[in-house]
C-alpha cells in the first residue's frame, strides 16, 4: 500500500508541476517548449490522483500491447497502468531503416517509451533477450536466462503492486504461436502466487514488499480464435467485457483515437493506424481470482480508494474537495489545495 501512495506522490508532484505550467509562470526557464496541458488534462489528473486501483499488462515485445486496452484503463478507469514488456524487441525486423539487433531494441525501447506518454501508461522491461521467432515456449524459456527473467517478473509485480495483472497472450498454446508469447504469459501464470512468499526472492525486499494481485486474466480476441466469424460464434457467457470505445469530452477525443497515436508511435515496425470512434468491446478471460459479477469492472470488489491506506480517509476527502471546486477558467486556483494534499500523503 505504502508503494501505491508513493506512486500518487509523484503524481502530485508532477501535477502541481503542470498546473503552474500551464498558467505561464515558469515557461521562460525551458530551452524547449514544454507541455503546456489544458484545463480538460489537468483536471483528468486530478480524478487519477483519487484512484488507487494499478493494473500490470504483461507481453513479450514492443508492440506487442493492447493500447485501447492500456489506454482504457489509464484514462476512463485512472487506474496506475503499466505494460511490462519481456524484451526489447531487438531481434525483430526494422522497416524504416538499417538499425538491427542492440540499436533496434534502443529505438523499439524509445517508441515504447513514447507510446505510454500518449495513452498515460507506464513502461517496465525484463532482461529476457529478443534472439528472434521462437518455435514454442519450451524452446523460448530453454534460451531466456530464465531465472532472471522471472526475477524481473515477480520484481514488477512487488514494485507496480498491481490489483490486476492482463496477460495479453495464452500461457495453454505453446507452439501454436511465437514462443516468446506464450512464454511471456506462462511466467505471468506461474508467478502470480509467488509474489508474496517471503522466501521467493528475499533479496528484493530491501527496495519492495511481498505482494499478491487479486486476478490475473487473459485478453482474448477474435485473433485468438482463428477469425472474427468463429469469435461471433463463440460463447462469450465466462468472459467480461469492456467497451473502450469511450469519448472524452475534456479531449476532444474517442478512447479509440488516443489508442491508435499511442500505437503509431511504434513506427519502426509499421503501425500506424487511423483512429476511429463508436462502440469497442474488448474480452478478458478469467484465470486465477474471483470472477467480479459485474462482467464490465475488473476492480469489482477492491477497495480503489485512499481509505485502503492507513490514515487515508483525510487525503480522500481532500481530493474530492479539489475535483469539486475545480475551476476550468483557472486551473491556478487548485494549486493551494494540492500543496495540502501533497503535505499530508508526505505525512
Amino acid at each position: 500500500m505504502i508503494l501505491n501512495s508513493y506512486f500518487r506522490i509523484k503524481k502530485i508532484t508532477g501535477l502541481l508541476f503542470t498546473v503552474i505550467i500551464a498558467i505561464g509562470t515558469i515557461s521562460h526557464t525551458f530551452c524547449q517548449s514544454p507541455k503546456r496541458p489544458t484545463s480538460g488534462e489537468i483536471f483528468m489528473g486530478l480524478e487519477r490522483l483519487g484512484f488507487l486501483g494499478s493494473v500490470l499488462y504483461v507481453a513479450a515485445h514492443p508492440d506487442d500491447e493492447n493500447t485501447r486496452l492500456i489506454s482504457y484503463l489509464a484514462n476512463e478507469k485512472k487506474a496506475y497502468t503499466t505494460y511490462l514488456s519481456l524484451t526489447r524487441g531487438d531481434g525483430g525486423q526494422n522497416l524504416i531503416g538499417p538499425e538491427i539487433s542492440e540499436v533496434l531494441g534502443v529505438m523499439r525501447t524509445q517508441e515504447l517509451l513514447m507510446a505510454r506518454s500518449v495513452d498515460n501508461g507506464h513502461q517496465m522491461f525484463s532482461r529476457a533477450n529478443d534472439f528472434g521467432y521462437s518455435k514454442n515456449a519450451e524452446e523460448t524459456i530453454k534460451i531466456w536466462d530464465t531465472e532472471k527473467v522471472k526475477a524481473d517478473v515477480i520484481w514488477a509485480i512487488r514494485k507496480t503492486r498491481p490489483d490486476v495483472i492482463i496477460n495479453r497472450f495464452d500461457h495453454r498454446t505453446s507452439g501454436e504461436t511465437h514462443g516468446h508469447h506464450t512464454a511471456s504469459a506462462q511466467l505471468s501464470y506461474e508467478l502470480f502466487d509467488k509474489t508474496s512468499d517471503i522466501n521467493v526472492h528475499p533479496e528484493q525486499f530491501k527496495f519492495v514488499k511481498p505482494w499478491k494481485a487479486q486476478r490475473l486474466f487473459f485478453n482474448t480476441s477474435w485473433w485468438f480464435y482463428g477469425s472474427e466469424d468463429k469469435f461471433k460464434k463463440a460463447d462469450k457467457s465466462a468472459l467480461m467485457s469492456m467497451d473502450v470505445g469511450v469519448y472524452f469530452p475534456l479531449l476532444g477525443k474517442s478512447n479509440t483515437e488516443i489508442a491508435a497515436e499511442s500505437r503509431s508511435n511504434h513506427k519502426c515496425q509499421g503501425f500506424g493506424s487511423t483512429g476511429t470512434r463508436g462502440s469497442q468491446l474488448e474480452y478478458l478471460e478469467l484465470l486465477k481470482g474471483d470472477l467480479p459479477s459485474k462482467k464490465e469492472d475488473i476492480f469489482e470488489g477492491i477497495n480503489t480508494t485512499w481509505t485502503r491506506i492507513e490514515g487515508g480517509h483525510t487525503i480522500k476527502v481532500m481530493v474530492e474537495q479539489v475535483i469539486k471546486d475545480y475551476n476550468f477558467n483557472d486551473p491556478s486556483k487548485s494549486v493551494a489545495a494540492l500543496v495540502k494534499i501533497y503535505s499530508a500523503i508526505q505525512k
